[in-house]
């Protein structure tokens, strides 16, 4: 399953940090991000809950980039 998420990040790299902050959460199958469209897709590993696995991945980014926000 695929969802895409509206996110709040001020440059380029830092969106970078996001996108890789992300791929390596558990339950992330693959993840992007769109600086340009200020939005993140994630693909989700079969049989795992998109909620749960959203949490994790919020607290995985602001470890990386304390000051951006995904807005689920």
């Amino acid at each position: 399953m695929k969802k895409t998420y509206k996110i709040d990040v001020d440059c380029a790299n830092c969106a970078n940090k996001m996108e890789e902050a992300a791929k390596r959460t558990a339950g992330v199958a693959d993840a992007a991000v769109n600086f340009m469209m200020l939005k993140m897709t994630v693909e989700f590993e079969d049989g795992r809950d998109p909620a749960a696995v959203m949490r994790e991945v919020r607290k995985n980014c602001r470890k990386v980039e304390a000051d951006c926000e995904i807005f689920l």
